[in-house]
């Protein structure tokens, strides 16, 4: 048993390892270095059994081939949940879960369109509107993206809302949160059915990935720019020269697609590396500034939602 559970560890890092080496070699850039930390959060030991409860927070570092561009980096973070059990004096772990944001299949990444290159927005051509905060609602996803190295905070979400983490997700929460929170995201007026309940919790359409992206379009917070896969929403075209991910802005959202036309995940765009490629944050998993195709294969859609008031 002990031996199997080593091996499929070491089948998933090998996996995890090739994933993020294919996945930079057609984006054009190099990873460069890695540097990890772990917190333990809580432990209980009874007997020759003991659980464990930790977060892995791991900066990673790349650069681009053939630009003369400073290193860039973005941040992960993972929590983790083990069983050890002692023999022989030693602790080996038993049993381990926790939900890997970098574990796809690097045979399905999709390729990067040739030429393509998004250009950044400068900020004066940025939307300004009195009814939602850009800066305070990037500020709020930086401060609040968990366990992820770069997050501030101390690496904790914000106490005020509940953590959805083991209920299904809490990465609508928190998109929800960037963009509503009244004192330091966006600011963005809780209406309709989309309303946050201090003692008690979000509604199904904060919380819940589908019931957003509606709200979003019906309520006039949200405008679809495009919805498509990476080809199509990389690749220039007559409405967007610089294809549609040029069209997004910080403070805006990413929602993606795995099966069915279902939105299964948000992120919030909060910048651009400096060959202008977008970069998001999000809960479950926690991500810092993470290129926001990474951890998503060729079978995936995108749906690009400008925010506004």
């Amino acid at each position: 048993m002990e031996q199997a559970l080593s091996k499929n560890a070491f089948r998933h890092e090998r996996n995890r390892t090739e994933y993020m080496n294919t996945w930079a070699d057609k984006r054009n850039i190099k990873l460069i270095h890695a540097d990890s930390s772990i917190r333990i959060i809580r432990r209980t030991i009874s007997g020759d059994t003991a659980k464990v409860s930790l977060v892995q927070s791991l900066k990673i570092a790349y650069v681009y081939n053939k630009k003369i561009i400073p290193e860039q980096f973005f941040g992960v973070g993972t929590r983790h949940f083990m069983t050890l059990k002692k023999s022989n004096g030693n602790w080996k772990i038993a049993r381990e879960w926790y939900l890997d944001p970098l574990d796809e299949n690097p045979s399905k990444i999709a390729e990067k369109p040739k030429g393509a290159a998004p250009s950044v927005k400068s900020k004066s051509d940025q939307d300004e509107d009195k009814n939602f905060n850009r800066t305070r609602a990037v500020a709020y996803a930086n401060k609040y993206a968990g366990a992820a190295w770069g997050a501030g905070n101390q690496h904790h979400y914000n106490k005020k809302y509940l953590d959805y983490t083991g209920k299904g997700g809490d990465c609508t929460n928190f998109a929800s949160q960037v963009i509503g929170d009244p004192e330091e995201g966006g600011g963005l007026q809780m209406k309709g059915g989309w309303r946050y309940f201090y003692k008690s919790g979000g509604t199904q359409t904060w919380v819940h990935t589908d019931s957003l992206s509606r709200f979003l379009l019906r309520s006039g917070y949200g405008k679809l720019i495009a919805k498509g896969n990476y080809q199509q929403i990389m690749c220039p075209s007559n409405k967007y020269p610089g294809g549609a991910v040029s069209e997004l802005q910080p403070g805006d959202l990413v929602g993606y697609i795995l099966r069915h036309d279902d939105t299964d995940h948000f992120s919030v765009i909060v910048g651009f590396d400096d060959s202008g490629y977008p970069l998001v944050n999000s809960h479950t998993a926690d991500r810092y500034r993470v290129p926001f195709d990474l951890g998503w294969d060729e079978d995936t859609k995108y749906q690009l939602f400008h925010i506004k008031g």
